[in-house]
């Protein structure tokens, strides 16, 4: 293993410094500088791609995260880009992700590997050409619409033939989602809509450990920083300990990583070296204006939550998959930032019956003050998420605040 003593580091920033640079990288500071369309597509080529989760309480986790960076960001306009213009696809990066479709041919191995070695291929390879056949006469479809009920061997546990072929033919590039309606996916073949050149590109990478650099430089740009150790923001890429060393050590020397140290720490954080000009630009603190934004709860800026509990001392769980009886907060808790601090946490629902947000609880960290101008800024920031979420009304009962206390 190559010792990290041995790499040339970078001065030591201040905890604020290092906020700083990940809220400029991640456009969550001062104005928003993404709009529209093109701001989508720019916020997702500066990130490599956004976490995808099908859950809908008050908006799914990647139109969140976009709604906190977009300005006057439309759900729409997302889905236009995914399943009309086709600048957008949806497939496993970090799980399942969206991202542009020219990087389609970055995950190559990914395909081949699941085309060589995916569960129950025998049964599937059966159907496979019947499936084919039938979307090319009548459309996109979904399992439903298929008669293979035989349960097979899957990922999660048995399921029907129908659905694991649909998702193995997804999983090998045969087939790519064509819209969803609702929780269930519509699924056509790939040439259809992916350019012929990077449908057939081979693969852009000589081994496993250059196609492991490449995601861990992608996940770094993701983020804004991170350190060598295992991390969440890591998911999804096989690797151990050595291998991550190792890629960490070669992009430094090539040139591809700068590192630095943040006080409080001994070991060496490491940023994308195209970014070093952004993070001291952050290092002059210069003032900015105090925008609050509710983030998602797979946001980019929190695929590392012991980073984040380390630089913002907030400590953050989603507590969707928590049994009632034990969240300390909501279902569905989003992270409250005011400038450069995570201030809260708010659990909000739409009742599209009604067309009313409500606020089910806002908790608010021990060391923040609930002042006029935090009030304010919070109204302000509800309004925006009303508007998001086509909601008319807004019911905000007081007794839904709650201060945290120490420890």
């Amino acid at each position: 293993m190559i010792s990290e003593a041995s790499e040339k580091s970078m001065e030591t920033i201040t905890k604020e410094q290092a906020r700083r640079f990940l809220l400029r990288k991640q456009g969550l500071i001062g104005n928003k500088r993404f709009k529209g369309k093109e701001g989508i597509l720019s916020y997702i080529h500066q990130v490599g791609c956004l976490q995808y989760d099908p859950i809908d309480v008050c908006g799914k986790n990647a139109q969140l995260v976009l709604q906190s960076r977009v300005d006057k960001f439309k759900k729409q306009d997302l889905e236009d880009l995914l399943y009309q213009e086709r600048k957008l696809v949806d497939y496993y990066d970090k799980v399942m992700s969206i991202f542009p479709i020219e990087d389609w041919v970055y995950f190559h191995r990914i395909r081949l590997r699941h085309r060589l070695y995916g569960r129950s291929q025998v049964e599937i390879n059966e159907v496979r050409s019947s499936i084919h056949h039938q979307i090319r006469h009548n459309g996109p479809i979904c399992s439903r619409d298929l008669k293979h009920t035989a349960k097979v061997d899957w990922y999660w546990s048995a399921t029907q033939l129908s659905r694991a072929a649909l998702e193995s033919m997804y999983f090998d590039g045969d087939l790519i989602i064509h819209h969803r309606k609702n929780t269930m996916k519509y699924y056509d073949v790939s040439e259809k809509y992916i350019p012929k050149e990077v449908l057939e590109a081979e693969d852009p990478f000589e081994n496993d450990l250059d196609f492991i650099k490449w995601r861990i430089l992608r996940r770094i740009g993701s983020v804004g920083f991170l350190w060598n150790k295992p991390s969440d923001a890591f998911i999804y890429i096989e690797m151990n300990a050595s291998q991550r060393t190792q890629a960490f050590h070669e992009l430094v020397k090539e040139g591809k990583l700068e590192k630095f140290h943040i006080e409080g720490r001994t070991e060496p954080f490491y940023l994308l070296t195209q970014d070093v000009p952004l993070l001291d630009a952050s290092i002059r603190l210069e003032p900015i204006a105090l925008r609050m934004e509710f983030l998602a709860p797979l946001d980019n800026l929190l695929w590392d939550r012991k980073l984040i509990k380390f630089l913002f001392g907030f400590e953050y769980t989603w507590e969707i998959y928590v049994p009632e009886s034990k969240r300390k907060y909501g279902y569905y808790c989003l992270p409250v930032l005011w400038g450069d601090r995570l201030v809260a946490r708010i659990e909000a629902v739409n009742d599209k019956k009604t067309k009313t947000l409500v606020v089910k609880g806002l908790w608010v960290e021990p060391t923040i003050r609930v002042t006029r101008k935090f009030q304010n800024e919070l109204k302000k920031t509800l309004k925006r998420f009303m508007d998001f979420n086509a909601m008319e009304t807004l019911e905000f009962n007081p007794e839904a605040i709650h201060i945290l206390k120490e420890g």
